[in-house]
């Protein structure tokens, strides 16, 4: 290994790297130290290592460690929360010999939490795109002085719909800032990001991506349409692997298959997103620990996640694109291990499956779904191949191994042993021949002799074939091959029985009756031919119904017109001759309005109007129009401004109907301290509003009251004095 900071050679030594994998020998190159990289290297090839020793020579420089943690030196953003706080993992015991201050932003955590954390100083922050505009937009990150920016699986980040977070970022960073790109795949999406934000940018595609995965075996297991889930649990048997990942496309199948997995005995978790990110992190951590071996997911949450024992990757629903499938499948075959992806495909999905691998250049062997004699026989081979077998016998073995051979012989031991490994694991399911053809339907043997039985009721009994059927095989102790037609008619119907069945049913049914119908057998087939046909019932009555018609015939009392002309086509009409121009017709343009038009003054409005009889022709009148006020009086607005203070000034109001002049009223002089009085009636009299509430006499309002009218003070006071005269200005 050349590496060029020695407190991140000393990390990688002490972490047992003996070599670098190819990508990270290309990131890390001293020739491409100051160039925007865009890079492409399969899932599992170590990328997060990989851009780690890539921005080293950027954050550091000439250092060999960070100084003092201010505002952050690089930004790392990930798709997903998991995949976040992984890369921050990495890069702590990577950059712990730099002394290098890391700070995450993802959702699902507390904001003021990571505001403090930024507050105090960071180097290297780690976040998602939703959380960390969040941060900018409120001003609680300063990013002035980044240097180097990752995107971590930038194409998910894309088909998640980031591309607007992650613009908004990288516009907020400084234009000098050295941006890596690190993507499973490259669209045009990421390469169209990629022309935008990346300058002068270097490609770099390692050999292994041409050869998709060749550390995973891929699998094509054909499946009935009914077994998806029982070959799930076959296939996690089969292979008993350390910890494996089932991925489904939606969160309804995520608890479906979990809860369908646990009742079975599984130690089963799941990922998806409804759950907390404290429950997310419990799950990891269980399959982490060996407390969980499986995990149930969905796509967004598993991305990028790293189990260090992950063996198996089980399909069981098919991914809508082949990115996809690269994504889930290199979740297991990392760092050197190998792994497996089964696929599980029933006969509507294989189409589809064959698409997806050759879309992504990939092969799979094409198998059925392992059988329960094949699970019970790996069981076998896996017991038979512990090392187990070979130890010796020690000491503090001796005497129970001993008594047991005393007690029991060696077929008792070896059976009880059976019986125990064998309780510790999940019975296997049956599975149906894939191989069947369910869409054909099966051609029927010939029936043989036969027996024909009347039961009485028929259509109009509501009876049904059906009904018939499953009430004859109960009764009757037989199967569905036994019977034959059934033929149900209005009043009876007729049931046909193989011959070798007659006596077992009549014997089964111990009398004539059955649930209350009556059965009788027959010495000949009956004559359902010749049977009424049932009554129709739809909305309109049928033909027969319809009652004696006369046959339709030639009309006597028409004949041929002897003056009908037939008309020929247009062209050869020619205009009536006969019509000619009227000689005193004028024109609107000659004609002049009457000087001497005068209405009629002698037209009085009739009486007999509306009564019965007074209408045009005798009949009753017609109904008045209403009158919806089509043309109403257009409403005069408010004045406002000096007018509309003008018009509130009662010495300037108009004058009301009747009256010929307005008298304008008086003002109150200055130096008046009586209020004005109010209006006065035509006799003299002042008018009086209602008199106030009286309320309790005791009340401290009423005692004012009363005080005033005497001229004293109320005890306990409260009684308003007297105002004096304004004094004129």
């Amino acid at each position: 290994m050349n590496i060029v900071k020695t407190a991140l050679a000393d990390a990688l030594q002490a972490r047992g790297y003996e070599s670098l994998t190819q990508v990270q020998q290309e990131v890390s190159n001293p020739e491409l130290e100051q160039s925007d990289l865009l890079v492409s290297a399969q899932t599992g090839s170590g990328k997060t290592v990989g851009f780690g020793l890539a921005m080293a020579p950027t954050l550091l420089g000439d250092e060999e460690g960070f100084g003092r943690a201010a505002a952050p030196l690089a930004l790392v953003i990930a798709p997903t929360r998991e995949l976040a706080m992984q890369v921050k993992r990495e890069l702590g015991w990577l950059y712990a010999g730099a002394g290098a201050h890391l700070a995450s932003t993802v959702g699902g955590m507390d904001m003021r939490d990571e505001r403090r954390a930024l507050d105090r100083g960071t180097h290297i922050v780690v976040a998602t795109p939703g959380r960390l505009r969040d941060h900018i937009m409120r001003g609680t990150i300063d990013l002035s002085e980044v240097r180097a920016v990752v995107l971590d699986e930038a194409d998910e980040m894309l088909d998640l719909g980031f591309r607007e977070d992650l613009e908004f970022i990288l516009g907020e960073t400084p234009e000098t800032r050295r941006t890596l790109m690190f993507s499973a795949t490259v669209p045009k999406g990421i390469a169209r990001l990629a022309e935008t934000y990346l300058k002068d940018h270097q490609r770099i595609t390692t050999v292994a991506e041409k050869s998709q995965h060749a550390d995973i075996d891929y699998q094509l297991l054909a499946v009935s349409q009914r077994d998806s889930e029982n070959a799930i649990i076959n296939v996690l048997r089969f292979h008993e692997a350390p910890n494996a990942l089932v991925f489904c496309n939606t969160r309804a199948m995520v608890n479906r298959l979990t809860t369908r997995l646990s009742n079975r005995g599984f130690s089963v978790v799941a990922l998806s997103g409804e759950l907390s990110q404290a429950e997310r992190s419990n799950a990891l951590q269980s399959l982490r620990d060996g407390r969980a071996s499986v995990c149930v997911a969905t796509d967004v949450a598993a991305r990028g996640i790293d189990l260090p024992k992950l063996d198996l990757v089980i399909h069981a629903e098919l991914p809508n694109s082949h990115e996809t499938l690269l994504h889930r499948s290199g979740r297991t075959g990392r760092a050197g291990r190998h792994g497996v992806s089964a696929l599980i495909v029933p006969p509507k999905s294989r189409g589809k499956a064959m698409r997806l691998l050759r879309s992504a250049k990939l092969t799979a062997d094409e198998l059925n779904a392992p059988s329960a004699d094949a699970v019970r026989a790996q069981d076998e081979a896996r017991m038979l191949g512990d090392a187990a077998w070979n130890e010796a016998v020690t000491e503090a073995e001796a005497t129970p191994v001993a008594n047991l051979m005393d007690k029991f012989s060696a077929e008792q031991l070896a059976a009880a042993y059976l019986r125990l490994f064998h309780s510790r694991h999940t019975a296997p399911e049956e599975l149906s021949d894939p191989g069947q053809d369910r869409g054909a339907r099966k051609e029927r043997e010939p029936f043989g002799p036969s027996v024909w039985f009347s039961i009485s009721g028929g259509r109009d009994a509501g009876a049904e074939p059906r009904r018939l059927l499953p009430m004859l095989c109960k009764a009757g102790n037989l199967s569905k091959d036994d019977l034959g037609a059934i033929r149900v008619q209005n009043t009876e119907s007729f049931v046909e029985l193989r011959q070798s069945s007659v006596d077992g049913f009549l014997k089964a049914l111990g009398g004539d009756q059955v649930e209350g119908s009556k059965v009788t057998k027959l010495d000949k087939a009956p004559d359902i031919a010749n049977s009424p046909r049932p009554k129709f019932e739809g909305k309109g009555p049928r033909r027969d119904d319809r009652g004696d018609r006369k046959p339709r015939g030639p009309r006597e009392d028409r004949g041929p017109r002897d003056d009908y002309k037939a008309r020929g086509p247009r062209e050869d009409r020619k205009p009536r001759e006969d019509r000619k121009p009227r000689d005193d017709y004028k024109s609107r343009e000659d004609r002049k309005p009457r000087d001497d038009y005068k209405p009629r003054e002698d037209r009085k409005p009739r009486d007999d109007m509306g009564k019965k009889g007074s209408g045009k022709y005798g009949g009753k009148p017609s109904t008045p129009p209403t009158d919806w006020n089509d043309a109403p009086a257009p409403r005069s607005k408010k004045p406002k401004g000096a007018a509309s203070k003008a018009a509130r000034n009662p010495s300037e109001r108009m004058a009301r109907p009747g009256e010929e002049h307005v008298t304008p009223l008086k003002r109150r002089k200055s130096g008046d301290s009586k209020p004005y009085a109010g209006k006065t009636r035509s006799d003299g009299e002042r008018k009086k509003g209602p008199p106030p509430p009286k309320g309790r006499p005791d009340s401290k309002k009423n005692r004012a009251r009363a005080a005033a009218a005497k001229g004293g003070a109320a005890k306990g006071g409260g009684a308003y004095p007297k105002s004096k005269p304004r004094k004129g200005n």
